[in-house]
């Protein structure tokens, strides 16, 4: 007898529980699509983006709109890299070219004269992205690397602006 009305009582207890859920539910889910709406029509009121990166690429640009800026006019840029299992000295030969987005609000700020004037703070940060991976890394980690790099490039330049790396180059030995 014991057993039967335990089980009544959880059955019982479930039951609400559910209910209980099924009126939270209800009363939130419109509330927060309501307040969601409100956000959103404000940042539209603002022109704010939302997806602050999430247009950013070359897929997301047309061919018509991209610009390639050379990094140190195209010429290799060699630097050592870390030190792997095998503690011997390896070094990464690359050529780089950033994709410009000619759309961009910084298109005029950073043209293609002030790059070339930037172009030694380019060069360093892309030889130390470079020179943190190792022999046996860098080529299993290629993506990594041109992610980190455009990452540093878009912080540097702005979101919008740099939208890709191209490597017309990239060996180790």
């Amino acid at each position: 007898m014991k057993k039967n009305l335990i089980s009544v009582i959880i059955l019982a207890l479930v039951f609400a529980n559910f209910v209980l859920t099924a009126i939270l539910m209800f009363t939130v889910l419109p509330e927060t699509k309501k307040a969601n709406n409100l956000i959103e029509k404000v940042c539209s009121a603002v022109d704010l983006d939302l997806n602050s990166g999430a247009a950013n690429g070359t897929t997301n640009i047309p061919v018509d709109q991209q610009e390639i800026y050379k990094v140190s006019e195209g010429a290799d840029i060699t630097t050592n890299l870390a030190k792997g299992a095998d503690n011997k000295a390896h070094y990464a030969v690359v050529s780089i070219s950033l994709v410009l987005n000619t759309k961009s609000d910084n298109y005029e700020k950073y043209n293609q004269e002030f790059l070339k004037s930037q172009d030694d703070t380019i060069k360093d940060d892309i030889i130390k992205v470079i020179g943190s991976y190792s022999y046996d890394d860098f080529d299993t980690k290629k993506d990594e690397i041109r992610e980190t790099i455009l990452g540093d490039m878009q912080n540097l330049f702005g979101k919008d602006y740099v939208v890709g790396i191209n490597f017309s180059k990239m060996t180790a030995e």
